[in-house]
């Protein structure tokens, strides 16, 4: 491709968007970027304090289950504080727990220290995807839902390399680092973005009723939606869990595993931009039923791996199928979800990636211990298959998305020029963002992710 036209994909990539969204993408960035907890908890616990790995197993197993306690609550807080509110709550929050982990030593403290972070760290997700389906246009989510998913994978990429050399000298200084730039993701949210919360006015308080959890539950779409999001989790989650022990067991090496979800990392920082250019204009009902197909079957190839280069060959698979599914899942999650009930929903989907990343490890290890890999792997294919067979019914008259509307334009008015700033400064006035469906029907997924994500998924 000429330099011309990369110049011009490139552009086009990333203009259009609002300045805070971009201030919203920094601080997603800076926060993956100093991300040593969830990278090196378990050889920190091993190898540093000297515990056994069921221990470390337990403690990872409350930092998921902090996760799970706090989404719904920080939904509930996106929704009647506020997304700024409870960005700077969650981020604070994380910071001074980070930065207590570094120097508890009792196996209990870290235990209960452990579950705090796991909370604090998670609350943030619902605040974030809130806030940014408030900032952008429904026709530019996918878009800036994947260019932060991008930044996700980007700041873990620079911060697992990073944080080997830091574990080489001091564990401590991992944790502490972390705190320090979760912090500076606290003050930046603080300085820079303003609350993008759309005010309802006093008549459509009395039109629409307000929006629970119970409210929430009683969605059967979008609870049909968080149940497939569940079981996609299931799947990807087996790249960090069922396909190191499956290596392991294949008498392979770490380093070969290294070498192998290295690829990962690198198809989306190379292809993420470029797929999403590709996919964004596209009907989100095939791309989830062809993304969730791929997942499965990606995974499934696995058991037929032999050699290193086949593992890795799987692992592109399913990479291309994460791609695709994450930008694509949160935005449907926003397009189903009320504006005034936002947070509510995102943390209702946030949860199915927080209960997946507890169930994962269970099944992978039950099932590769009781009847071997390549049963994992077959059952990976299987809920790959029934994912894309629920998309497809679920989304059978998924409702059209309407234009903005002025109530909800949220900090960004109807009228207003918006510059548009790409990661590196401006590229152009472009026109107002506009304002924001007033139905919410536009989401964002993530793991993310997720959305977010898993990805981190």
């Amino acid at each position: 491709m000429p330099v011309t036209a990369m110049r011009r994909a490139v552009t086009e990539s990333v203009s259009g968007l609002p300045r805070a969204f971009w201030w919203l993408w920094t601080s997603t960035l800076v926060n993956r970027l100093g991300a040593f907890v969830a990278t090196f908890m378990a050889l920190y616990l091993t190898l540093e304090r000297g515990y056994s790995a069921s221990y470390a197993g337990l403690v990872a197993a409350l930092h998921g289950l902090g996760g799970v306690v706090s989404s719904l609550g920080a939904g509930v807080m996106t929704d009647r504080l506020g997304r700024r509110p409870t960005l700077l709550v969650a981020q604070a929050s994380t910071a001074v727990t980070v930065a207590v982990l570094a120097f508890v030593e009792h196996p209990v403290a870290i235990a209960g220290v452990a579950f705090l972070v796991g909370m604090a760290s998670n609350a943030s997700r619902p605040a974030v995807q809130a806030m940014m389906a408030d900032i952008v246009r429904p026709e530019d989510r996918v878009r800036a839902f994947s260019l932060n998913y991008w930044a996700i994978n980007l700041g873990f990429a620079i911060s697992s390399a990073g944080a080997g050399f830091i574990a080489a000298y001091s564990y401590r200084a991992g944790f502490l680092i972390e705190a320090a730039m979760t912090m500076a993701c606290a003050i930046l949210v603080f300085i820079k973005l303003p609350e993008s919360r759309p005010v309802r006015t006093a008549l459509e308080k009395a039109a629409e009723p307000e929006v629970g959890l119970g409210t929430v539950l009683r969605d059967g779409r979008f609870m049909g939606v968080v149940g497939l999001s569940f079981l996609v989790a299931l799947i990807f989650q087996q790249g960090s869990l069922g396909l190191p022990v499956a290596m392991g067991e294949a008498g392979f090496t770490p380093a070969d595993y290294g070498l192998a979800i290295a690829v990962n990392g690198v198809l989306i920082v190379v292809l993420q931009i470029p797929v999403t250019r590709f996919i964004e204009h596209r009907d989100p009902r095939r791309l989830l039923v062809i993304s969730s197909v791929v997942a499965g079957y990606g995974f499934g190839l696995t058991a037929f791996a032999g050699s290193l280069g086949v593992f890795a060959l799987t692992v592109c698979v399913w990479t291309l199928a994460e791609i695709v599914n994450a930008p694509t899942q949160t935005s449907l999650v926003v397009r189903l979800s009320p504006v005034h009930g936002r947070g509510r929903y995102q943390g209702m989907y946030t949860t199915s990636w927080s209960v997946a990343a507890l169930v994962a490890p269970l099944m992978s290890g039950f099932m590769i211990d009781r009847f071997g890999a390549e049963w994992l792997w077959g059952t990976c294919a299987v809920l790959g298959t029934g994912a894309a067979l629920g998309y497809w019914w679920l989304m059978r008259k998924l409702p059209e998305e309407t234009p903005l509307t002025e109530a909800a334009a949220g900090p960004i008015g109807p009228t207003d020029p918006v510059e548009a700033v790409g990661p590196t400064g401006p590229v152009g006035p472009i026109e107002s963002a506009g304002p924001i469906d007033p139905t919410g029907p536009t989401a964002a997924t993530g793991p993310t992710a997720p959305t977010e994500a898993p990805a981190t998924h």
